[in-house]
């Protein structure tokens, strides 16, 4: 067990415990493989490591503990883990709603393993809270399709990879923890839309990010009680968030990044920082720029590589 549990209900409340890992120790050597293991082009393990330190070196220095899950796996685990590259796409493999933490499931067999393997480790650490078995006969469920907007609504795409069974199967745990709704959204099956935060994401305490055709988009509204519809600006304003749709952007590091504080935002170096300081709510944020266009090219951001424990309330 870790000295601490398990607190989320924002994706934007200040940043105390988050948990990281290091990429693997493999090359993708050549466009064939990167295009084969559904990656854009191919990444040189140095240089992704150099992404990574730089990374987990600026979310240290700004006062948040960090835990890198591949240490702490066991000899033989760790051998495994190691050729395992996605591995360092935490956020899809848990969440943690409120303060418990319901485990993911791959919508991918290539990221299986690592699903198990973190999961083993975030049992040993908070076996109270971890709900390991949580979804043992619902569908694959990644929480890059999932953003807490705050202790009443949650956010949740199902498309390539989660599904509607896996959101009926865990609703009643997240409704438990006292969120009011749950709003489902199916999205566009690419590349480009492979997760909700891919197309959206929080950048204040009353503001959302999003690509513009998103509005175009109705939003499931699953409540205790019964169910109803209504579109996605309505559905994000009716819990207190603006939206700033964007009709251009570069998709990963536009749209992927990760709240430290309700003051600062980690963001890529690719990401068109000027752009987001247009809206006026972004104007007197801190943007923490860093290098992790070498990670990007595996096809997340800075948002799929951490999973947060802890946020202060």
């Amino acid at each position: 067990m870790l000295s601490f549990q398990p607190n989320c209900w924002s994706e934007n409340g200040e940043l105390e415990v988050v948990m990281l890992c290091a990429p693997s120790k493999l090359d993708v050597p050549d466009l064939k493989i990167a295009e084969n293991v559904q990656w854009s082009a191919p990444v040189n393990h140095a240089k992704a490591m150099e992404n990574f330190m730089e990374y987990k070196g600026a979310i240290e220095s700004a006062g948040i503990q960090v835990i890198d899950y591949s240490v702490e796996l066991p000899a033989e685990a760790r051998n495994l883990s190691e050729q395992l590259i996605n591995r360092f796409f935490v956020r899809d493999l848990s969440c943690v709603f409120g303060k418990i933490i319901i485990p993911g499931k791959a919508g991918i067999s290539i990221r299986r393993p690592e699903y198990v393997q973190a999961h083993s480790l975030l049992k040993q650490w908070f076996p109270e809270t971890f709900l390991l078995n949580e979804n043992d006969y619902g569908g694959a469920l990644e929480f890059g399709d999932v953003i807490i907007l705050n202790k009443d609504a949650v956010f949740i795409n199902i498309g390539m990879r989660t599904t509607l069974e896996a959101v009926e199967k865990v609703k009643e745990t997240i409704f438990h923890q006292g969120f009011s709704e749950i709003g489902i959204i199916d999205l566009p099956r690419s590349s480009d839309t492979l997760h909700l935060d891919m197309n959206c994401s929080v950048a204040n305490d009353d503001l959302v990010i999003a690509k513009s055709f998103m509005r175009y988009f109705p939003v499931h509204v699953l409540t205790a009680k019964g169910t109803r519809y209504k579109m996605t600006e309505f559905f994000l304003n009716r819990h207190g968030f603006e939206v700033y749709w964007l009709e251009k952007y570069n998709t990963i590091p536009d749209i992927n990044f990760l709240n430290l504080d309700p003051e600062t935002l980690l963001i890529s170096k690719q990401a068109h920082k000027q752009m987001l300081k247009k809206h006026p709510k972004l104007q007197k944020k801190q943007f923490i720029e860093i290098d992790v266009s070498e990670l990007e090219k595996a096809g997340g951001g800075i948002r799929c590589m951490s999973m947060p424990l802890r946020r202060k309330t």
